[in-house]
């Protein structure tokens, strides 16, 4: 049901952004609602995430078709709840953070393409956001994770990808630019398949994707200023 719009009966305020109600005029079909604005009586929204709890209790959880909220931002508002344990769910917007990695050798300028053991496509470093991390904590984690590298985050630079692989799973990337000091890589090999460092041109023939290409020409850019 993710993305459907639903109305919500209001029948309490749980926290500070967290409603309970049921959905149309069904009071054993129970929904939780999530809101920065004050809810009264009745919210109409769409399907955020499908929540399961403790004992296979399952909940819908409803929120503005304009306010996207991410996995974090959803199992901190329900970790409030008393009594109850979220144990499982499945959310339509994800959000992920990675970088366009660069090293200065000797004679050029290489970037770092990585393929992931689940995709068929060369791109960039990147890794769910998790709860408590800002944008550029999450690209920092994900890229010693996955290729042991520690980088520098260069200021000026953030660029979002926003797409929908499948289904109707919104899915958001933010990139940034980050400097390596080494160009020596070892991989989380149950994360990434390949890696291969390349100069900007073969960078763009070897990705496929236009958001790619698009952030490729800004990294290019930016890289010149540094240099």
């Amino acid at each position: 049901m993710l993305a459907e719009k639903i109305s919500v009966n209001i029948f309490g305020k749980l926290t500070r952004d967290l409603y309970s109600g049921y959905i149309g005029g069904d009071s054993s079909r129970k929904a939780y609602v999530l809101s920065s604005e004050p809810v009264r009586e009745y919210f109409r929204g769409i399907v955020i995430a499908e929540a399961v709890f403790d004992g296979g209790d399952e909940r819908l959880i409803i929120a503005d078709e304009n306010t996207p909220y991410y996995e974090p931002d959803i199992r901190v508002s329900l970790s409030y709840l008393k009594n109850t344990k979220l144990t499982d769910i499945r959310c339509l917007y994800e959000k992920s953070c990675g970088a366009v990695i660069f090293y200065n050798g000797k004679s050029t300028t290489r970037i770092l393409l990585v393929k992931n053991n689940n995709g068929r496509y060369w791109s960039f470093p990147k890794g769910h956001i998790e709860i408590g991390e800002t944008e550029e904590q999450t690209a920092i984690r994900e890229i010693k994770e996955e290729t042991s590298l520690e980088v520098e985050i260069k200021d000026g630079f953030r660029e979002v990808s926003d797409y929908c692989p499948f289904g109707k799973i919104r899915k958001r990337v933010v990139f940034f630019l980050a400097q390596a000091f080494t160009d020596s890589v070892r991989v989380q090999e149950e994360e990434i398949a390949e890696y291969i460092w390349v100069d900007l041109q073969q960078a763009r023939k070897l990705c496929s994707y236009d958001n790619d290409l698009r952030i490729i020409s800004k990294a290019e850019t930016m890289i010149k200023m540094i240099k």
